[in-house]
């Protein structure tokens, strides 16, 4: 099994709130990324794709392909963008990195024809990030 994973980065905003918990509440769980105007990411984005060496072409999976794959259904939609507000995949969803690691998961699963998406791993900050292997 070859593991092959393609990097992107992208820019977004974002608000971590409940609508169904009160004010305080909110305060006291998302602390300082609750403000009300948001606050910003540089995300970083590694998705693997798992499978076999195909002896034709040697890859698992044709690199140009994943990343306009990636470009076309993740980044654009995310890049620049507050994600509680202008994303389509995000809508009623706490922007969580949890919860971005998921959406983006469900973006690309059918979208992957070569090998099989193996995980997302999203780095929130240089010391944060999430890995979702499906599920």
């Amino acid at each position: 099994m070859i593991y092959v994973t393609r990097r992107e980065v992208f820019s977004s905003a974002h608000r971590l709130y409940n609508p169904e918990l009160s004010d305080e509440e909110n305060e006291e769980i998302f602390d300082k990324c609750n403000n009300y105007h948001g606050h910003g990411h540089n995300y970083v984005l590694e998705v693997v794709v798992a499978g076999e060496v195909n002896p034709k072409t040697g890859y698992v999976i044709d690199l140009k392909k994943l990343k306009k794959i990636i470009h076309e259904h993740v980044v654009v939609k995310l890049d620049h963008k507050h994600l509680n507000y202008d994303v389509d995949f995000m809508k009623g969803i706490i922007p969580t990195a949890e919860n971005i690691a998921v959406a983006i998961w469900n973006q690309l699963l059918d979208r992957i024809n070569e090998g099989e998406l193996y995980s997302i791993k999203l780095y929130e900050t240089e010391n944060n990030y999430v890995e979702y292997k499906g599920g």
